[in-house]
């Protein structure tokens, strides 16, 4: 009888001892429980099942991209953070987030004053070298000649090239001029059509957006050198790429104009000081935005204007 008792006693305190056991008790507790993702049960005090945030998941690395747009390690610590923050945040797509730019960001495609007498350089040393090669020709003797030429050429009649006449001027010798601000297509053909712009603007004197013969000569002379034109704002003078914003939108001072991004502002992108007042932003309409945008190009002053 003796034996029995000894045999036995260990195999009471093992029992008493896994019956103590918090883990024990605790999954004793909660095995009728089920707590959702990022969660576990506890047992209370009382002994009454809980469920609470893990307090740390795996070091296991399946990283997933939260609806959030934060990176997490694996599945556990997305679901876990959902828990600890209180907020549903779903699985977006595997792998990390891939950041992505702001709208504050975003700034408009623009020929600047060096893109665009860059591009007048390339055109006039196009011209000098047609004038050289062509000595021997009686019929053309000066870069005027050659330029006339050209004139007539893409001239549709009107005796005037607007923009499109003009880059069609330049396509006849892509070669020559090789003309790349951008490694993208798109970009590219769309900074060579602003600078194009730019240029006719730049020796248009009645202001018609076409350039004449007398217009055309001057804008590609090397000894023409008109004035530089600024941009304003509010009694003040910006040099070429200097940047301002009109709500969330980024607007950037290019030969002589504010040009601005077209941005819808919601809520979250409004500037600091409609924040603090507790504005609230309206969508303008394309009508309202291109009136602002005028009134910020309306007072535009020149370099000549400044030094009188």
């Amino acid at each position: 009888m003796l034996t029995i008792s000894v045999l036995l006693l260990p195999l009471l305190l093992s029992s008493l001892l896994v019956s103590s056991s918090p883990l024990a008790k605790d999954q004793s507790v909660c095995a009728r429980t089920s707590c959702g993702a990022g969660r576990e049960c506890v047992s209370t005090d009382r002994g009454e099942p809980v469920c609470r945030c893990l307090q740390s998941c795996d070091v296991t690395e399946h990283w997933v991209c939260g609806s959030n747009s934060k990176s997490y390690r694996n599945h556990c610590e997305l679901h876990r953070d959902a828990c600890i923050t209180q907020t549903k945040i779903h699985v977006e797509h595997r792998g990390r987030c891939v950041e992505k730019p702001t709208q504050a960001d975003v700034s408009p495609i623009v020929c600047f004053l060096s893109d665009r007498d860059w591009l007048r350089e390339r055109v006039i040393q196009w011209i000098q070298t047609e004038v050289g090669s062509t000595d021997g020709d009686s019929n053309v003797t000066s870069a005027n000649d050659v330029l006339q030429t050209y004139f007539k050429t893409y001239d549709n009649g009107d005796s005037e090239l607007d923009s499109k006449e003009f880059l069609s001027f330049l396509k006849h010798n892509e070669t020559a001029l090789n003309l790349t601000y951008s490694n993208t297509l798109e970009t590219n053909l769309l900074l060579r059509s602003l600078c194009v712009d730019a240029l006719i603007e730049l020796s248009d004197e009645n202001a018609d957006w076409k350039l004449s013969l007398t217009e055309f000569i001057n804008c590609l002379t090397p000894s023409y050198h008109p004035y530089e034109r600024k941009c304003a704002l509010e009694d003040e003078v910006f040099e070429d790429g200097a940047e301002t914003r009109m709500e969330c939108n980024k607007c950037v001072c290019a030969c002589g104009n504010w040009v601005c991004t077209a941005l819808t502002c919601t809520g979250e992108h409004l500037i600091e000081e409609d924040v603090k007042e507790g504005a609230e932003e309206e969508e303008m309409t394309e009508e309202e935005w291109s009136r602002r945008v005028a009134e910020l190009n309306a007072s535009q002053v020149d370099g000549r204007q400044q030094q009188t």
